[in-house]
């Protein structure tokens, strides 16, 4: 039985580690061809020969690295039918302590990295099927819960992860009106076990935590697999009617009334 997603082409930012391997590893198993770009290019080497896939250095505020990066996909691929924009980072400090330098970092690794990612993108993506069939391209941007509510502490984030959102509506209307056959989508994650949560809690370098299958309490964690699961339902043809979105992945957070 065929992948869902076998026959494509996707390119995912920051797949060395946390959500990006996973969503390599998902896209991968459903029968994608997967380019694993990261600045940490070993580490996205060693994903890449995991799962079979291709592996580029990609420093995402680059536009230079962009245009290469999508050169050599057309030459050896010749198109691209997948994208996710997962590449992130995040300080925790109040806008009183937030330098404009973290603050620019921030906007040039989220909105600058996406807008690059998509922009260049776009020529290998649109018309896609045409060429090999199905429900057309599907580009994923990865927002945050910070996107839909309010957290005190990360105010260069929140704007930044706000800024995709925004920016995933306006591709999403823009690509549709002139029939390019691209979904733009957004997925909101809330706290996901991965290196850098671990690392802002005090823990990086230690063993993850077990995140158990089954239902899972309010306050949960969840596991990369849980967001990975979700950009591989939006890569696939399952999704076509689906466009302009940003979804939690946050276990009922976003819904959740808080006092």
């Amino acid at each position: 039985m065929a992948g869902r997603v076998a026959g494509k082409v996707a390119l995912v930012t920051g797949g060395a580690m946390g959500l990006g391997k996973a969503d390599c590893e998902a896209l991968a198993r459903e029968g994608a061809k997967v380019i694993v770009t990261d600045r940490e290019v070993e580490l996205a080497h060693q994903v890449a020969d995991s799962i079979g896939g291709d592996a580029m250095a990609l420093d995402v505020t680059s536009e230079e690295q962009w245009i290469e990066v999508m050169r050599a996909v057309e030459e050896r691929h010749g198109g691209l039918d997948i994208l996710v924009n997962n590449a992130g980072n995040v300080i925790f400090e109040s806008i009183e302590d937030c330098s404009l330098a973290h603050f620019k970092l921030h906007l040039d690794i989220h909105v600058v990295g996406t807008f690059l990612g998509c922009k260049y993108a776009v020529p290998l993506m649109k018309n896609r099927d045409k060429v090999i069939g199905g429900g057309g391209s599907s580009i994923i941007n990865m927002a945050s819960t910070a996107a839909l509510m309010g957290y005190g502490n990360i105010p260069a984030y929140a704007a930044a992860k706000s800024g995709i959102a925004g920016m995933t509506r306006a591709l999403a209307v823009d690509f549709q009106d002139r029939g390019y056959g691209i979904r733009v989508n957004a997925l909101a994650p809330g706290g996901i076990e991965t290196p850098m949560v671990m690392g802002v809690s005090g823990r990086a370098g230690t063993t993850p935590m077990e995140i158990p299958d089954g239902p899972l309490d309010a306050n949960a964690l969840g596991h990369p697999k849980d967001v990975a699961g979700c950009v591989l339902f939006l890569a696939s043809d399952e999704a076509r009617f689906l466009n302009g979105l940003t979804i939690p992945v946050d276990n009922g957070l976003y819904a959740r009334p808080h006092h």
